[in-house]
């Protein structure tokens, strides 16, 4: 549990600035993205789920969903019989339609795109990011705020509001001065919630929470514990570490020590980034071309130069065009092989976008992917001409077929493991 010494100047445990953020049930959000009408509707989200069948399982139910006791991980068939589809309440006079909801198949490609305008956003505000899955991830952001003032609320509070503007999903943020306390204050006010736990403040704040609160404690330890007798945190906080170390080992000593506002953790960044672009949003929806071909020339510049001072090669790169209300399309090009060309990452860019030629964008955006670091071998501009094609629409089925014809599937059912499930 405990770390090296710090270097000399680095800032004590409580010193610490960490944020957790978590996307608000993020599955559910990102269908009501592609399709407005949603927005305050029961939405379930099936994994291994095909549209009018009854198998598979739920992967994540919005908050109105959950009301009908709706949970994760639950069979779809279970869900049915608490949450009629609406398309069979309205033909069922039996069926009361206000008490139905919409059923939506896993689409994970689209999330993934989704997920990844969010985390541009956290990269651009955070020295030091660790995505911990699609939805999550910590920041430390002790450069950039001191908890002298109420900076760490007005970081919290600004990118909240500038991924709910820029992306049009909802992340609750917790703030404190280690992780498991930025995680529990971030779950703490679900949805769209926004808790900051002072340094010194943690464990007054956790004593009062049931015990399944503490981060790392699911609800079969809870259960454990409170066959212990220990109801909350508090109650863990004080509890003989011994006792907890001879029922739980190793991991129970680090709940024991989260219950009691110690994690001492540093915030580490985990492998290399998978994406990177950048976008940008019109204050009005725009169908000038001018001004479309433009935005994407600086767009494609500033992705060509953040690759290159990352020693980042790139075998994909892509364009993301948002038209009113929030119709959101992808298109992108792929190489056989590497390369690092600003030149060709405009050029392929502009030639994506002449698909929307007369469209009003409302935003537009630029992504290389499929990224390499290091020497590696570049794939010369020939190449280029036995290139890959992928194109997906992120409206409606996001189905796509490469150059050679053979058709890949952008909606990647049943590929989730039970890690998948979002409870959020």
């Amino acid at each position: 549990m405990a770390r090296a010494a710090r270097l000399p100047g680095a800032p004590e445990s409580d010193d610490r600035v960490v944020c957790h953020v978590d996307m608000d049930c993020f599955y559910a959000a990102c269908e009501r993205l592609r399709e407005p009408a949603l927005r305050n509707e029961p939405v379930v989200v099936g994994m291994g789920f095909e549209p009018g069948e009854t198998i598979g399982a739920v992967a994540t139910a919005s908050y109105e969903a959950r009301e009908y006791g709706v949970e994760s991980a639950q069979a779809i068939s279970e869900a049915l019989e608490r949450l009629p589809r609406k398309i069979d309440a309205a033909e069922d006079p039996a069926l009361n339609v206000d008490d139905a909801g919409f059923y939506r198949p896993v689409d994970m490609a689209y999330y993934e795109s989704v997920a990844a305008d969010v985390k541009e956003i956290l990269r651009e505000r955070a020295a030091v990011l660790r995505e911990v899955s699609i939805d999550e991830a910590y920041l430390d952001v002790t450069d950039r705020v001191d908890w002298a003032d109420d900076g760490p609320r007005e970081f919290a509070r600004e990118l909240k509001e500038t991924i709910e503007a820029e992306v049009g999903v909802t992340a609750s943020v917790g703030v404190a001065p280690s992780m498991s306390a930025a995680k529990i204050a971030s779950d703490h006010d679900k949805p769209d919630g926004l808790v900051v736990i002072r340094p010194g403040e943690v464990r007054a704040f956790l004593a009062p929470l049931d015990v399944e609160a503490v981060h790392g404690i699911g609800p079969v330890t809870a259960a454990e514990l409170r066959d212990l007798g220990i109801e909350t945190a508090g109650d863990l906080a004080g509890a003989d570490p011994e006792r907890i170390e001879d029922r739980f080992g190793e991991r129970g000593l680090a709940v024991h020590q989260y219950a009691r506002g110690e994690d001492d953790r540093d915030v580490e960044p985990v492998g290399k980034p998978k994406s990177l672009s950048r976008e940008s949003s019109f204050a009005e929806a725009t169908a000038d071309e001018a001004r479309k071909r433009e935005r994407v020339r600086g767009l494609a510049t500033a992705v060509a130069e953040r690759a290159a001072r990352k020693d980042a090669l790139y075998r994909t790169i892509g364009i993301k065009v948002v038209l009113p209300p929030y119709d959101v399309n992808t298109r992108a090009k792929s190489l056989p092989g590497p390369v690092e060309d600003g030149e060709l990452v405009e050029e392929v860019a502009l030639e994506l976008l002449a698909e929307f030629e007369g469209d009003r964008a409302r935003k537009l955006g630029v992504r290389v992917s499929n990224l390499s670091f290091g020497a590696e071998e570049q794939v010369s501009l020939e190449s280029w001409d036995e290139e890959t094609t992928e194109s997906a629409s992120e409206e409606g089925q996001t189905d796509a077929s490469d150059a050679t014809g053979e058709a890949t599937s952008h909606v990647r059912r049943g590929q989730l493991s039970l890690g998948d499930f979002e409870e959020s």
